[in-house]
């Protein structure tokens, strides 16, 4: 593991890292990332000293590419599951690479497709919001970990959340139907009412499950379809 002071993206310094010969399993984190990015190259930024931006690398030899495409949410579940090891919050899921606490947003997540001299490979990268007060957040919708009650040391909660990544990966890569049951216990989106932004337009629907792909099944009023990626807004439960 790397500890930069401070750094512009964790996912693009171990990107270029993976192109010259960075290892399976290298990690890079700072409390201090200036241009992060997150999904559709939107930018991510935070205070100083009051998130934890940590990117992981990944070569997944052996593991047919039509599986890949799970190591987003199998990201977003290890982390949520360290989350809870370390602090006892009920942190959930929010198709497709958001980490909840009571429906306000914690974390985000980015998988990025990395392709080096020796074959592709993925970054995986997320921000914690650590220890932020309600006049640092990115989105009213957000919270920290401080906000909902959590004073936790940034070594012991990175170690939680690096242990648990890499069980929610040992299932990904051995056990991928049991990685999918995990994660639907956890994702607040399957049984919901949901809008879902997509390019252009929205549709709305209740959320079914998650598809083998890793997409979010959705009935609508004129039937069923599978998506692979978009925003959701969670509307209500369904009764």
């Amino acid at each position: 593991m790397t500890v930069l002071a401070a750094t512009g993206s964790t996912n693009e310094d171990l990107a270029a890292a993976a192109r010259r010969g960075a290892a399976d399993g290298a990690v890079l984190m700072t409390d201090n990332q200036t241009a992060g990015r997150g999904r559709l190259d939107r930018s991510w930024t935070a205070s100083p000293g009051v998130s934890v931006a940590t990117s992981v690398l990944l070569r997944p030899d052996g593991v047919p590419i039509e599986r890949w495409p799970w190591l987003s949410l199998m990201t977003g579940l290890g982390v949520a599951n360290g989350i809870r090891a370390a602090t006892g919050l009920p942190a959930e899921l929010k198709w497709p690479n958001d980490v909840l606490v009571d429906e306000r947003k914690l974390c985000g997540l980015l998988a990025e497709r990395v392709e080096t001299p020796t074959g592709p490979a993925v970054v995986l990268g997320f921000g914690i919001n650590v220890s932020m007060d309600r006049s640092e957040l990115p989105v009213e919708s957000a919270t920290s970990l401080w906000l909902e009650g959590a004073r936790v040391d940034k070594t012991a909660l990175m170690s939680e959340v690096l242990r648990a990544l890499a069980a929610a990966y040992a299932l990904w890569r051995d056990a991928p139907d049991a990685l999918a049951a995990r994660y639907a216990d956890r994702c607040v989106t399957i049984g919901r009412h949901v809008r879902l932004l997509l390019a252009g337009r929205e549709v709305t629907g209740t959320a079914l499950g998650i598809d083998p792909s890793g997409g979010l099944r959705v009935r609508m009023a004129e039937g069923e379809r599978t998506f692979s990626a978009g925003d959701v807004v969670h509307l209500r439960r369904v009764t």
